[in-house]
């Protein structure tokens, strides 16, 4: 670093952003003329002098037309989304809480409770069958496990039809995911 400033010498500034020209030399102190027109002194350790050709040659010998010429957009890759048929996308959630499938359970023992949630799941599978759905959801709630238990059973009667726990993260423990495998023909 030389500490030896003329006029016309073009600086920056050590600690700032401030590029510009030397427009007088004291013995401590330089004064320039920033890239914004302004006026500004400084200490001569506070500044270091530009050569003119040591930025360019300290990063590259090309321009900065020919580097950004060269700078080519890399192609933008293609993304085809596969589109599902509306019966695909469509899940048939089937809630069996008994509140939701009669207006009042008053008077109603568990074993009429438990017949009406099993008809009513039952209707609902041969439906989805009936209609080539692919899968429903049975949403029977934790509880004691009897609602659960008499659904595998007879989910297990059906040829065509797997079933596994329901997504947690949107049903959380008390549901039943059913897949239905469709006869091709």
């Amino acid at each position: 670093m030389s500490n030896n400033f003329e006029i016309g010498d073009r600086v920056s500034v050590l600690d700032d952003a401030i590029d510009g020209v030397v427009t007088k030399v004291n013995q401590n102190e330089v004064t320039i003329s920033t890239d914004d027109d302004f006026v500004m002194t400084f200490k001569k350790d506070e500044l270091v002098k530009i050569n003119k050709g040591s930025l360019t040659n300290l990063f590259s010998s090309k321009s900065v037309s020919q580097v950004l010429s060269e700078k080519v957009e890399p192609t933008k890759r293609s993304f085809t989304k596969e589109k599902k048929s509306k019966r695909e996308e469509f899940v048939l959630e089937v809630d069996l809480h008994i509140e939701k499938l009669v207006p009042s359970m008053k008077g109603l023992s568990n074993y009429e409770i438990l017949n009406i949630q099993m008809d009513t799941a039952k209707g609902q599978l041969d439906f989805a069958i009936r209609n080539r759905m692919q899968k429903l959801v049975f949403i029977h709630g934790v509880g004691e496990g009897v609602l659960k238990s008499e659904l595998e059973f007879m989910l297990g009667r059906y040829e065509q039809v797997s079933f596994q726990e329901a997504s947690f993260q949107k049903y959380g423990f008390g549901a039943t995911e059913v897949y239905i495998k469709q006869n091709v023909r």
